[in-house]
């Protein structure tokens, strides 16, 4: 009985101290449709930001579950706030944070998939896409997440470059498969990633503005391959924090 005790308080132990949550968030949804792309030249056939993040989301969300634990922030076509993202990581515990969008420019040859992580030692070309994905912040809101973002950042830079590097390793083959340029990793100030306060990255998954990538990136087999490489690299982070 003593032994069988012990075993059961090991077991518990063991899940404690291995288990990892995830917490994947799908950028925008309901009336922030995000980046908008055209599949015709007629720009009749709409593709939105929105929806793709969420396909890609979903994806990464069911191969993590075979091997920890992962949230969504959002399962369904509905706006999520900033705060409400944060609130839902301390919520479920969250570890690590994985903030899922898809890139878009006014010139319409741009085109690859890159990462992010939170720090505040971004170039002009993270720049752009910190003002795309920091719409909605203004005044004294805006003031006062920019004193958060250099509190969150002494925190968790280090294990952020670390998962971003091991995720951009894993991914990296399979966007280069698809025939998507690899963009790299780089650094930026995203109010997302600073209020959830945990080592986390924010992933532009390819151009919707491109109109020969976005029909790339819209098929199945890609938003599969990606989420394959994106889980792979989070699993080999986790199992380095063991």
């Amino acid at each position: 009985m003593q032994s069988f005790s012990f075993l059961f308080f090991f077991i518990l132990l063991s899940l404690n101290c291995f288990g990892k949550t995830v917490l994947i968030d799908p950028g925008h949804g309901g009336e922030e449709i995000g980046a908008i792309g055209y599949l015709d030249k007629g720009k009749t056939k709409k593709v939105f930001e929105k929806d793709l993040s969420l396909r890609l989301a979903q994806k990464v969300k069911d191969l993590l579950n075979r091997s920890t634990t992962a949230y969504l922030t959002r399962s369904l076509d509905r706006a999520v706030t900033l705060q409400e993202r944060a609130d839902l990581a301390d919520i479920v515990k969250a570890d690590l944070f994985l903030s899922i969008h898809f890139n878009s420019s006014t010139n319409p040859s741009s085109h690859g998939f890159e990462l992010y992580y939170l720090d505040n030692n971004s170039d002009v070309a993270a720049r752009k896409v910190e003002k795309a994905e920091n719409l909605n912040l203004k005044g004294e809101e805006l003031i006062i997440n920019q004193i958060l973002v250099d509190l969150v950042v002494q925190k968790t830079v280090e294990h952020s470059k670390q998962l971003a590097s091991l995720v951009h390793e894993s991914v990296s083959p399979y966007v280069k498969m698809h025939g998507i340029t690899d963009r790299g990793v780089k650094s930026g100030l995203f109010y997302v990633l600073a209020l959830s306060k945990r080592p986390g990255l924010l992933i532009e998954a390819g151009f919707v503005s491109n109109q020969t990538e976005l029909k790339k990136i819209g098929e199945e087999k890609y938003l599969n391959d990606l989420a394959k490489g994106i889980s792979e690299g989070v699993l080999k982070f986790i199992k380095n924090q063991k």
